[in-house]
């Protein structure tokens, strides 16, 4: 028997809809998956085996055919778990709601509970601003992630804590009403809490006069000077006197962070600027953005915020020269052999320097 469900990957921050085909047919005991899946997704199937099992369904001994459509897009992450296992079970006839207008996202864990992902902002926020009708579209998510979901307006949220409780709703109906959209309220929060207020600083006028011109105008800014002078706490404190986010920008900036899995603790929505400090011996790719899947950098991170590069003469000359693009175009563009993602890198560049080496 056929079944086919919907979800959701993420190509830097641009979601793309994957249809998981699961076929159940008799056979020798098998769990074939084809479509171009990476280790996270390919090593789902133990996942998804224990799973059903310690839920109490039955996992068929009979051949499993699992097809990620379109086959010529590189699946990442562990949040095909959920689809998977629920085409298994309804090509087994152990689902039998209608999942036609349902997209799954989520990690699966030995015991059945639901594991939180990365990316699911970006991933509802690709789906409400589809071509489809998105009224008539639900979408569920782990319980962990429901209140990062609520930010996006347009599309039917669900939150669920673990496999059973899926089937239970799905064959059932859901007792639930969707999450509630959370309105953008322009609320200022602490999310990066190691910045310095300006008006703190004594003295130092003449840099604090460039500074604010910096953030008035969103320039770059280099500080050089001896040790001990002030410059590492006067860049820390330029995302103080920077001008709020709005709710465009904040949107853009909690992205990033969800992908990058980086989101602080119980934050689901970044209003603070954010504040980057790479140290010199950080990688290129760290700082540009790279790796298998590509993932944001430290550029990409501060975008909307503050990238203070200390000591920058001590950077390579390869990460100063790859600074160049993106401080132009106001993006990274990653290109790999697989294909390429562009993050946007707008942000103001600070920088210092001792006078000389030496420091004579």
């Amino acid at each position: 028997m056929l079944a086919r469900i919907h979800s959701v990957v993420l190509e830097g921050l641009t979601a793309k809809t994957i249809e998981v085909e699961v076929d159940v047919s008799n056979g020798l005991p098998a769990f074939d998956m084809v479509g171009l899946p990476a280790t996270a997704v390919r090593e789902a199937r133990e996942r998804v085996r224990s799973a059903i099992r310690n839920s109490g369904y039955d996992f068929p001994l009979r051949r499993i055919t699992v097809n990620l459509a379109p086959a010529d897009v590189r699946k990442e992450g562990s949040g095909l778990d959920i689809p998977i296992a629920l085409g298994i079970l309804a090509a087994t006839g152990q689902v039998t709601g209608c999942l036609e207008s349902w997209f799954f996202v989520g990690e699966l864990a030995l015991d059945g509970s639901i594991r939180p992902v990365s990316g699911i902002l970006a991933m509802v926020w690709g789906l409400a601003h589809s071509t489809r009708e998105t009224e008539h579209m639900k979408f569920l998510v782990p319980e962990a992630n429901k209140a990062e979901a609520s930010r996006i307006q347009g599309i039917k949220v669900y939150g669920a804590t673990n496999l059973t409780s899926v089937v239970e709703m799905l064959n059932h109906g859901f007792r639930e009403d969707p999450i509630l959209h959370t309105r953008w309220e322009g609320e200022v929060q602490p999310d990066f809490g190691d910045t310095i207020d300006l008006s703190v600083i004594k003295g130092q006028r003449s840099a604090k006069r460039a500074m604010e011109i910096s953030a008035a105008g969103g320039h770059n800014l280099v500080f050089i000077g001896p040790p001990g002078t002030g410059k590492t706490m006067l860049a820390r404190s330029m995302p103080g006197i920077l001008p709020p986010m709005t709710e465009t920008e904040s949107l853009e900036t909690t992205m990033i962070y969800s992908v990058a899995g980086a989101l602080p603790d119980r934050v689901t929505w970044l209003t603070r600027r954010p504040f980057r400090t790479p140290h010199h011996h950080t990688t290129l790719s760290a700082l540009i953005g790279g790796g298998r899947p590509p993932r944001p950098g430290e550029i990409t991170l501060a975008h909307n915020g503050v990238l203070f590069m200390d000591e920058w003469p001590e950077f390579s000359r390869d990460v100063l020269e790859a600074f160049r693009q993106p401080l132009e175009d106001g993006k990274v563009t990653i290109a790999r052999l697989g294909g390429s993602v562009t993050y946007p890198s707008r942000m103001i560049l600070i920088c210092s320097s001792n006078p000389c080496p030496c420091m004579e």
